[in-house]
């Protein structure tokens, strides 16, 4: 307690161990004694404007905490309150105050703490955003400004279903107040579905979240974590479409071996029966007959065998296995030149050597490449080069046919394209085509091959 003249009066002993000071070193010394030299005229002040307000009492310092100075020199916060009271021999003041300092360390240490995690927050990849029980957003990280493309200080204070489709707010709503009541601190929202976000421009977009939630003094925290799957959703259907694709492929090969081996081998095995069954009826009466027929079947049998090896041959050439890569695309080159007709020229290192699958890819890329041109093309020249760098297998097959637009939509029943890419896609290569209308076609395929000794 201090006098109107601001000499303490009264001092008692917590005042003695916060100060360290004790009340017979205190008593009528001046009150700022207490105080930090660089805050006692300031005081001296705050004191005497509170005596002429006719306030009886108030908080010293406001909002602020106001410091003391201990008897070695040690400057500490305190959390103080002053009160006044007419005496006859004047205004008498009391100040009752507490030591805040480890109070305030604590706000200190909690406010690091907050600053470092909010640090550590907008340093996350995912997006992070915490909302009220209100469901106004009260923490946007930075990876959220990038997935949404608003700014922080336009969302804090928005209500979360800004970042969401019109159609599925409602849904968002009553997801977050039944997850509220489950009391569950965290899951996953959506289900084993994604859910679905709205940009900045407008635009909707895929994204995988998590929601948690924390009980606080002034009320319940929701946070969500969320990612942006747009690549990953956009993978998994073009992967589905890929499967789609490859399955008509094969299912396509199924349908023209079974073809050929039903029109040619089927046809001739059946003929031969017949005529087996006509010399073995007519073997007796007419031997020239029989001899005849003989020498017909001979040359459907050797028609026959032929047509069994080019089909294994299309399955699977025998050349490829024994001989190599090199003398299997020659083969396949001279074999399309023999049956189209079109002249086809082939740039390729003779010493050039695969292993597996890529030797089997780039033969079978040629293959496709080949029976497209001979398909569609109306060619009349058609080049086919291949070469190796230390990390990549480059394959082009051009021709100076019709060619067409490569924007247009493909048709259903065209696959041949579908599978180069899924030959090449199956060793990690990508081809793409170039073509005009009138101005011929070129598929390029480069396929990664890893250096020898390199494990595939």
């Amino acid at each position: 307690m201090a006098d109107h003249e601001q000499n303490i009066v009264l001092y008692n002993r917590a005042a003695e161990s916060i100060f360290g000071w004790s009340s017979a070193e205190m008593i009528g010394q001046p009150l700022t004694r207490l105080i930090p030299e660089r805050y006692r005229a300031g005081h001296a002040e705050h004191v005497e404007r509170f005596g002429a307000t006719g306030v009886t009492s108030r908080r010293m310092g406001s909002r602020n905490v106001v410091y003391g100075l201990r008897s070695n020199g040690e400057e500490f916060p305190i959390d103080a309150s002053i009160s006044h009271l007419d005496t006859p021999e004047g205004k008498a003041y009391t100040v009752i105050l507490r030591d805040v300092t480890e109070r305030v360390r604590a706000e200190q240490e909690q406010a690091r703490m907050a600053q470092r995690l909010s640090g550590l927050l907008d340093s996350a990849m995912d997006g992070i955003i915490t909302v009220d029980e209100q469901e106004k957003i009260v923490f946007y990280n930075r990876a959220a400004e990038k997935i949404f493309g608003w700014p922080g200080t336009q969302m804090l204070g928005q209500r979360l279903g800004a970042l969401l489709p019109e159609r599925y707010r409602a849904s968002h709503h009553e997801h977050i107040r039944q997850f509220a009541a489950t009391g569950v601190t965290s899951r996953r929202m959506g289900g084993s579905t994604v859910i679905h976000g709205l940009r900045a421009t407008g635009e909707e977009f895929p994204m995988d979240a998590s929601i948690s939630q924390l009980d606080t003094p002034e009320g319940k925290l929701f946070t969500v974590i969320l990612r942006d799957v747009t690549e990953r959703v956009r993978a998994q259907q073009d992967l589905a479409a890929f499967a789609a694709q490859a399955s008509a492929i094969r299912e396509q090969e199924k349908s023209r071996v079974a073809r050929e081996l039903h029109d040619e081998l089927a046809q001739s095995l059946t003929a031969l029966k017949m005529d087996a069954i006509w010399s073995r009826d007519n073997l007796r009466d007419d031997a020239e007959g029989v001899r005849a027929k003989l020498e017909d079947m001979l040359a459907m049998l050797d028609a026959s065998v032929a047509a069994t090896r080019r089909i294994a041959a299309d399955l699977r050439p025998l050349v490829l296995d024994d001989l190599g890569l090199v003398p299997a695309i020659e083969w396949l080159v001279q074999n399309f030149t023999q049956r189209t007709g079109v002249a086809c020229g082939l740039d390729v290192d003779d010493e050039l050597e695969l292993h597996e699958p890529y030797a089997t890819a780039v033969f079978r890329i040629v293959q496709e490449s080949l029976v497209n041109v001979g398909k569609h093309a109306k060619a009349r020249q058609v080049n086919v080069v291949l070469d190796r760098t230390a990390t990549e297998i480059r394959l082009a097959v051009t021709d100076d046919g019709v060619g067409f637009d490569t924007s247009a939509a493909r048709k259903p029943a065209s696959l041949g394209l579908a599978g180069v890419r899924e030959r090449a896609q199956l060793v990690q290569g990508d081809v793409t085509v170039k073509s005009e209308q009138g101005g011929g076609t070129t598929v390029e395929a480069r396929i990664p091959v890893p250096r020898d000794g390199d494990s595939a």
